[in-house]
């Protein structure tokens, strides 16, 4: 961990792209609660298969237009250099700062990758762009990507992505802060010292979770997930047993030197703003 003790911790918290007239009201008010908390920025999703694409754009635009730091997501599968050209350069002219580099995920129907295959190509096609206008942040998986042959190979695809020019990243959501450190050592003995942001999930819903988690290859620890099920429909117990083992986890994160935290916010600010309370940041 020694790498990361380096860094003054930063804290952003991650929004999603809403796709109705409600959502977009429901995120407006979100983001106004967030702010109070004045995190360094707010990251905002590319859709799943580039689902929401065409409303990360509008969802960025306005909120760098109110003034707020957006890190918008980007990702590549299934796109061209010419599409990822012309969305870059829309950044640019709003004078948005900071990306969030990502492969993403196959669009439903369609058969090939398009002309990147991996997150690393596009970092460096972001860089042979346009230079160093932007702060390029990648995707780290402590636990491993559930696509990747082997935890060296995944430790190895990540160090492909550093060395392409991004300047951090953040991790896929854990509940096992022992996974996070291993995660970082292993990054250091192969000579990586970028910052390494924990991704942190409030837990509100026990099946949305599982749901997220099976696909993402999170792991929820055992005991974790036997006291969520036993709580059943009880979305008050739930809640409070996720608010002190997420917060318990963020304390010991920042205390063994993490360099930060990212809140996967859900677009909702309550528990969110609760841990961030707790943690006296």
């Amino acid at each position: 961990m020694e790498s990361q003790k380096k860094f003054t911790p930063t804290f952003s918290f991650e929004l999603f792209p809403p796709q109705s007239e409600q959502g977009i009201e429901n995120l407006r008010l979100t983001r106004k609660k967030l702010v109070r908390l004045n995190p360094k920025y707010f990251s905002v999703t590319f859709g799943a298969g580039g689902s929401t694409r065409e409303h990360t754009l509008e969802t960025v635009l306005e909120m760098q237009s109110e003034g707020y730091v957006v890190a918008p997501h980007i990702s590549c599968i299934g796109s061209t250099k010419q599409k990822i050209h012309a969305i870059l350069e829309k950044y640019q002219e709003a004078g948005i700062q900071q990306l969030v580099a990502l492969r993403g995920d196959m669009p439903s129907g369609m058969a090939r990758a398009g002309e990147f295959r991996y997150a690393s190509e596009l970092v460096a096609y972001i860089r042979e762009a346009f230079g160093q206008i932007f702060h390029i942040e990648v995707a780290a998986y402590p636990e491993y990507h559930p696509q990747a042959r082997s935890a060296q190979a995944d430790l190895e695809n990540f160090k492909r992505k550093i060395d392409a020019g991004a300047d951090s990243a953040i991790t896929q959501y854990f509940y096992n802060a022992d996974a996070y450190f291993h995660f970082v050592d292993s990054c250091e003995s192969m000579g990586i010292s970028v910052p390494i942001v924990p991704g942190i999930m409030p837990i509100n819903k026990f099946s949305q979770l599982v749901r997220f988690s099976d696909t993402c290859g999170a792991e929820i620890p055992r005991w974790i997930r036997k006291k969520l099920e036993g709580f059943g429909d009880d979305s008050a117990s739930i809640h409070a047993f996720g608010l002190d083992v997420v917060t318990e986890m963020c304390e010991r994160l920042l205390k063994e030197g993490a360099p930060g935290l990212h809140f996967y916010t859900m677009n909702r600010a309550n528990l969110t703003s609760r841990i961030w309370s707790r943690l006296g940041i």
